[in-house]
């Protein structure tokens, strides 16, 4: 392992193997020294840390949290990151409200302290960095993450931490930034939401970033780069499959049948069936009446939502991982074989599957982190799911699965997607005698706008100015796509829509 060591963006010395000092061209920046150490160390970890956090830097354990060579760890001690809330106008992901006190999934790096393999750096095509190393490092994670590069913010890189100094953005900075990494249309919604929020004129750094000629891109493949992974997640490959059924009885026979051929055979399947209709008993008569090679827990209830169901299932599962399935999915006979040996590979506790609609064509063909979760397609590891449930305050209403995964996420477990591991989504009609639901705001003379349950989310998880920022995205949506009435009195509508809104969520928050 190679350290740097640096004090206002220049090295201050390289240390390797704790004790070698190295040399090093004190004139040149710190992005571009350390291209030239990769270049010349090509299989090793490089470590970066500020001068101020030397005695913290907790190098016996980088080794530890450094399992692959396709990971990036860093992290910023200070409350706010190397861009501040305003990148939150522009971004809508989980990775921008960051939670500092777990291994978090982000693209936002700081130059307090960070740690990368070599063979990431020598397989950039740009070898001309930007002198700002912090902007480096966090437009080399943006840019690699959607193509397979692992990020986390990870406080364990540090044992306490000096917060003094830590390096900000300018505003023109952060403007060059999205237009370098996002589209145009991005540019004019950041100067817009600061123009309305907070009262902001940025002409100049909106100039300036919008005839900037240069757009930063990569052809860069990671996958000529080994995982290797250090560390293991499966001590057992027992797994049980949870499934949460109404009036599709065709359809779930379907999905038994493929869990019937898998080359790796679950242990339960628990089927939670519903069915409103009092003293209804269930149609599910082939799980008696057929022989299975998995034990079937089936539990039949008068209640019906999503939630409920899943949350009944959750707490009968005994095997040490958990397959969220639903009673419309197809899949091949080694799904659960391949599903295993991602995790393996890996070193993860939880992923998503594809999930098309037939014939759908597959456009995320990269195995990356992931901002979503899907409560259909997605693996668990069951030890993970002791203090994590299905929130009932978003029961009959969406969202739910969102927030089962942004409740992993705060729990310190990160979600990734494998395209290679394929489910195919029926979207069957709905089955069953379904009493549509009343929800709680259906007499309201304004009608919320969004729905309460996305609301919720929103005030959740999301930063200020992401809950700005999708306010003035929904605006615009609904003004355009709507009869281009008056936008005084349209506004005026849709604030009341959005205040009623947030009052609901905030009802359901506490009835939960």
């Amino acid at each position: 392992m190679i350290v740097i060591y640096h004090h206002k963006n220049r090295i201050t010395k390289v240390i390797s193997e704790g004790t070698i000092e190295l040399s090093f061209n004190r004139n040149s920046s710190i992005a571009c020294e350390l291209l030239e150490i990769a270049a010349q160390f090509p299989k090793t970890i490089i470590c970066w840390c500020s001068n101020h956090n030397q005695r913290n830097l907790n190098i016996k354990e980088v080794n530890k949290l450094f399992h692959h060579q396709k990971m990036m760890l860093s992290y910023n001690p200070s409350p706010s990151n190397y861009f501040d809330e305003r990148i939150g106008y522009v971004e809508q992901t989980p990775f921008i409200n960051v939670n500092k006190k777990v291994c978090y999934p982000t693209w936002q790096m700081s130059s307090e302290v960070g740690v990368i393999h070599a063979s990431v750096l020598n397989a950039l095509t740009e070898r001309n960095p930007v002198v700002d190393f912090d902007y480096f490092i966090n437009s080399l994670a943006k840019l690699l993450m959607p193509k397979g590069l692992i990020c986390y913010s990870q406080p364990k890189l540090l044992k306490g931490a000096n917060r003094k100094n830590a390096p900000k953005a300018s505003r023109f900075k952060l403007y060059k930034f999205v237009k370098q990494h996002y589209k145009l249309r991005w540019l004019f919604l950041l100067f817009f939401n600061e123009l309305i929020y907070e009262r902001k004129i940025a002409l100049f750094s909106f100039i300036n970033a919008l005839f900037y000629k240069s757009k930063r891109k990569t052809t860069i493949n990671l996958n000529a780069i080994d995982v290797n992974v250090t560390i293991k997640t499966i001590k057992e490959t027992t797994i049980d499959v949870i499934i949460p059924t109404i009036g599709r009885k065709k359809y779930l026979y379907d999905v038994l049948c493929d869990l019937k051929k898998q080359t790796h055979l679950p242990k339960n399947v628990i089927i939670v069936e519903q069915n409103q209709v009092e003293n209804s008993v269930s149609e599910l008569d082939y799980l008696t009446a057929e022989t299975w090679p998995f034990n079937i827990k089936h539990t039949f209830i008068h209640q019906s939502g999503a939630c409920n169901a899943r949350n009944i299932a959750l707490s009968k599962v005994e095997s040490e991982w958990v397959f969220l399935n639903d009673d419309d999915n197809r899949f091949e006979e080694d799904l659960l074989k391949n599903t295993f040996q991602c995790i393996q590979n890996y070193g993860i506790h939880a992923l998503i599957t594809s999930y098309l609609k037939p014939n759908e064509k597959l456009e995320y063909k990269t195995t990356h982190q992931t901002g979503i979760f899907g409560s259909g397609n997605s693996f668990v590891k069951a030890s993970c799911l002791k203090a994590v449930a299905f929130d009932m305050s978003f029961e009959f209403g969406y969202g739910e699965d969102t927030d089962f995964g942004m409740q992993l996420r705060h729990k310190g477990y990160d979600i990734m997607y494998f395209p290679n591991l394929k489910i195919i989504h029926l979207y069957a009609p709905m089955g069953g005698f379904r009493i549509k639901p009343k929800l709680a705001w259906n007499n309201e003379l304004i009608q919320p706008k969004p729905s309460p349950t996305i609301m919720l989310l929103k005030l959740k998880y999301d930063t200020k100015t992401q809950i700005n920022g999708y306010k003035l995205l929904l605006f615009l949506r609904l003004y355009f796509n709507g009869a281009l009435i008056n936008p005084v009195s349209f506004h005026k509508n849709f604030q009341e829509k959005w205040n009623m809104s947030q009052t609901w969520a905030k009802k359901i928050r506490t009835n939960a």
